[in-house]
C-alpha cells in the first residue's frame, strides 16, 4: 500500500486546478450541458445551475478534496481510515467503482469524436450531414470498436507517465488550448445571421420555461459537470500539497468549469437556432444534438469544414482530460487497495475499459437486441452510475463529512494553505442538511423517470 511519504503529487496549486479543471470540463460540459441547456428552459436552466454549483457543487469539492488531503488515499481507504462500519465501507467503495463503470462508456463516446474529427480532416464533413450516417456508424461493429480502442490506448499512455509526468503535463497543455478554441469557435458561432435569438434563449432566464424538471436535470448536470461523487476529487486531493488553498483552488475549478458550459452553450445553441430559425423541435434533439445537428450546421455554414475541425478537435481534448481523471482514479484506487504498482495497475484497469466498454461500442450493432431494463449496454452503464451510484456517493460523503468526521475537523484541514473559510455558514448548511436531501431527491426522481413514473 502507498504510504504518505511516497505517494504522488501535484507540483502545486496550477497543477492540482488544471487537472481538476480537465475532470470536470469534459464531455459533461461540452456534449451533454447545452442538449440539457436547450432541452430544459435555456436561461432558467442556466441559472439554477450556476446557484447549484456555488452552493452543493462547492460543498461536494471542498469537502471530497480535503476529505483525500486530510488521509492521503484513494477513496476507498480514505472512508475506511474513520472506522470499521460498514456504510464507510460501502461508501468507499461506491466512490471507487463509479470511474471503473464510467471511463468504459466514456471512452466510446470519445472514440465517436475521433471518428468525426478524423472525417473533417479528410474533407468529408459533409458526409456526416446526412440522415442516417450517425445512426449506421454506431451500428457497425468494427468501425465504432477501432474508435474505442484508439481513444483507451490514448488515455492508459498518459496514466501510464505518471501523476506528474501524465495527468498534471497533458492537463497543462491541453486546458489552455481547449479554453482558446471554445472562444473561437463561440464567437463565430453568435455572430452567424439569426443567432442572437439563440444567445438569447440560452443567456436570458425565463420564468415560463421553469419545471421542476429543470431542478432535477440541473443536479444531475451538475454532478456530471463537476466530476463530483465519483472519486476523482478525494483522489485528487490526495495528491495536493498541504500548502495549497482547498478554498482557493475550488473557486479556481468552479469559474473555470461553468465557463466552459456557458462557452459549450455557445457554440451549439445559437448556431442551432440559425440553422433551425429556432425550430423547438431541433432544440429536443437531446443527446444525437452534437453527432446529428451540429454536422447538419456546419455543413451550412461557410467555413464548415474548417470549423467542424477546430469544433471536434475541442470536444476531444475535453473528453480526453475528464477521461485521464476518471482512469487515474481507478489506478489510484487499485495501487492502494491491492498493493500493486503502478503498470500492474494501469493494465488491470485498461483490460476493465476493454472488456465492459466493448458492451456498449457493440451495443448499438451486434449487440443490439441484449437490453438491461429496457436499455442498450451505454444507456444502462449512464443511467447506472450517473443517476443511482453517484447521489448514493454524494450521500455517503456527506454523511461521513458531517457526522464522523466533524466540521471542526474538517474546517482545520481546510485552513491550510490560507487564513479564513470564507464560505463557512455555505458550506456547513449544505453538507449536513441540503446535500442529503438534495442527493435523495435526485436519486428518486432519476430512477422514477427510468422506469416511466414520471416524465423528464
Amino acid at each position: 500500500m502507498n504510504s504518505k511519504d511516497n505517494r504522488s503529487s501535484f507540483s502545486g496549486k496550477i497543477g492540482f486546478v488544471l487537472s481538476a479543471a480537465g475532470a470536470s470540463v469534459g464531455l459533461g460540459n461540452i456534449w451533454r450541458f447545452p442538449y440539457l441547456a436547450a432541452k430544459y428552459g435555456g436561461g432558467i436552466f442556466l441559472l439554477i445551475y450556476i446557484l447549484l454549483a456555488l452552493t452543493f457543487g462547492y460543498t461536494m469539492i471542498v469537502a471530497e478534496s480535503a476529505l483525500g488531503r486530510m488521509t492521503r488515499k484513494s477513496p476507498v481507504s480514505a472512508f475506511q481510515s474513520f472506522g470499521t462500519k460498514k456504510w464507510l465501507s460501502f461508501g468507499g467503495w461506491i466512490n471507487a467503482i463509479i470511474p471503473i463503470l464510467i471511463v468504459p462508456y466514456y471512452s466510446v463516446i470519445g472514440g465517436w469524436v475521433i471518428k468525426y474529427l478524423l472525417e473533417y480532416i479528410r474533407g468529408d464533413g459533409a458526409k456526416l450531414a446526412e440522415d442516417g450516417y450517425f445512426s449506421a456508424f454506431i451500428s457497425d461493429g468494427a468501425s465504432t470498436e477501432l474508435c474505442f480502442v484508439l481513444f483507451c490506448m490514448f488515455t492508459l499512455v498518459i496514466i501510464f507517465a505518471g501523476v506528474r509526468n501524465g495527468v498534471e503535463r497533458v492537463s497543462k497543455l491541453m486546458m489552455p488550448v481547449l479554453v482558446v478554441l471554445s472562444v473561437i469557435i463561440a464567437v463565430y458561432s453568435v455572430t452567424r445571421p439569426g443567432a442572437l435569438a439563440g444567445v438569447k434563449y440560452f443567456l436570458v432566464p425565463n420564468p415560463a420555461n421553469f419545471s421542476w424538471m429543470t431542478v432535477v436535470t440541473a443536479m444531475g448536470q451538475m454532478f456530471y459537470s463537476l466530476s463530483i461523487a465519483m472519486g476523482i476529487l478525494i483522489t485528487f486531493g490526495s495528491y495536493m500539497k498541504k500548502e495549497t488553498s482547498i478554498e482557493g483552488s475550488t473557486k479556481n475549478v468552479e469559474i473555470f468549469d461553468t465557463a466552459i458550459a456557458i462557452m459549450a452553450g455557445l457554440m451549439i445553441i445559437p448556431a442551432v437556432f440559425a440553422f433551425s430559425g429556432g425550430d423547438p423541435d431541433t432544440l429536443q434533439a437531446g443527446p444525437a444534438l452534437m453527432f446529428i445537428t451540429i454536422p447538419k450546421v456546419f455543413a451550412n455554414m461557410g467555413l464548415g469544414t474548417f470549423v467542424g475541425i477546430l469544433f471536434f478537435l475541442l470536444v476531444l481534448f475535453a473528453a480526453v482530460t475528464s477521461s485521464i481523471a476518471l482512469t487515474e482514479s481507478a489506478v489510484s484506487t487499485f495501487e492502494d487497495e491491492l498493493g500493486w504498482n503502478r503498470r500492474k495497475s494501469t493494465v488491470l484497469v485498461g483490460v476493465i475499459m476493454i472488456a465492459l466498454g466493448s458492451l456498449s461500442s457493440l451495443g448499438y450493432g451486434p449487440l443490439a437486441n441484449i437490453r438491461i431494463i429496457g436499455m442498450q449496454f451505454l444507456d444502462f452503464f449512464d443511467f447506472l452510475t450517473n443517476s443511482v451510484m453517484m447521489p448514493v456517493a454524494a450521500l455517503m460523503t456527506s454523511l461521513l463529512v458531517s457526522r464522523v468526521i466533524g466540521i471542526d475537523r474538517m474546517e482545520e484541514e481546510i485552513l491550510h494553505g490560507e487564513g479564513t473559510f470564507r464560505r463557512k455558514k455555505i458550506f456547513v448548511l449544505m453538507i449536513k442538511y441540503l446535500c442529503p436531501v438534495f442527493t435523495m431527491i435526485i436519486l428518486a426522481s432519476s430512477v422514477a423517470n427510468a422506469f416511466g413514473w414520471i416524465s423528464m
